[in-house]
């Protein structure tokens, strides 16, 4: 049940309410209405309960899904904390929209420019700066979408190929998954779903992909385009389906990129078991 600030604070208020009563008209849990009980005097606390009512609602989406057709949502590349502002909320409006019931990430999740192969801006962030806002920004996604598979990008593994180069073992370092602590997430560099393959992209864009391996492809990578495109022959239908990013073209991580085509700022959907794919974009 959606509440406001003020509905909240009026019902936790009521004079002799008791936590089954309490439980019951807000829709949680005995344990939770004793602990909103315990905080109710408590504005910032009440706050983040209330943020946290639209993650439960897509939860709830998930479970209620989950025997329905395979519907996934494919977020473009993030590049924390470069992220433009608002694609979190339409990557979830997008999710309501659509029934989805699985998610995929398809790589970059953050964009590690202070280490980038591109040349660094000297007046940015600091490492330790950079790396800490950006897992602020993935703690986001995570308390939002906390079970999905993340497509490995060439932007995320820039740490450990520094280490490489600098003779440094794999032993000593850590996964993306630990140093963002995103337990959940299930990482690799590719992801066969339902027939269909899910990468990041590097080295060939989605038609070349699914025309070289005659298999359905979903990419990222290349953020200035997003396309479906369709390939039939004697005995298959294959799709490519090229998605953008959700990247801020005017952070200074963007700069290498200024001479580009615009980016296509958009999510992917490939629903009904992998059969139907489509693009979605976000209004700038």
């Amino acid at each position: 049940m959606k509440m406001t600030e003020y509905e909240l604070k009026q019902t936790l208020s009521m004079p002799n309410i008791g936590r089954g009563s309490l439980a019951k008209k807000i829709g949680v849990s005995e344990t939770d209405a004793r602990i909103l009980v315990a905080i109710k005097d408590n504005r910032d606390l009440i706050s983040s309960v209330l943020r946290k009512e639209e993650v439960k609602s897509i939860r709830k989406e998930v479970k209620s899904n989950k025997k329905k057709d395979r519907n996934i949502l494919v977020i473009g590349d993030l590049h924390a904390p470069f992220t433009l502002s608002g694609y979190l909320e339409f990557c979830k409006k997008m999710y309501i929209k659509h029934s989805c019931n699985e998610v995929v990430f398809i790589g970059d999740l953050i964009d590690n420019h202070y280490s980038s192969y591109h040349e660094t801006d000297p007046d940015g962030h600091s490492a330790a700066m950079e790396l800490a806002l950006a897992k602020s920004q993935i703690r986001e996604w995570y308390e939002t979408f906390p079970n999905a598979k993340v497509c490995i990008g060439n932007h995320d593994v820039i740490p450990s190929r520094k280490a490489m180069t600098s003779g440094v073992s794999k032993g000593w370092v850590k996964t993306i998954g630990e140093v963002l602590d995103t337990p959940n997430w299930e990482y690799s560099e590719d992801f066969i779903i339902d027939d269909v393959l899910y990468t990041h992209g590097v080295g060939r864009k989605a038609r070349q992909r699914a025309k070289a391996d005659l298999i359905s492809v979903v990419q990222g990578h290349y953020h200035s385009e997003g396309y479906v495109e369709y390939l039939v022959g004697m005995n298959y239908k294959i799709f490519a389906l090229q998605v953008g990013s959700g990247l801020d073209k005017t952070s200074y991580a963007a700069a290498y990129a200024k001479h580009f085509n615009k980016p296509h700022v958009c999510c992917g959907l490939v629903l009904e078991n992998g059969t139907l794919p489509f693009l979605e974009y976000m209004n700038l």
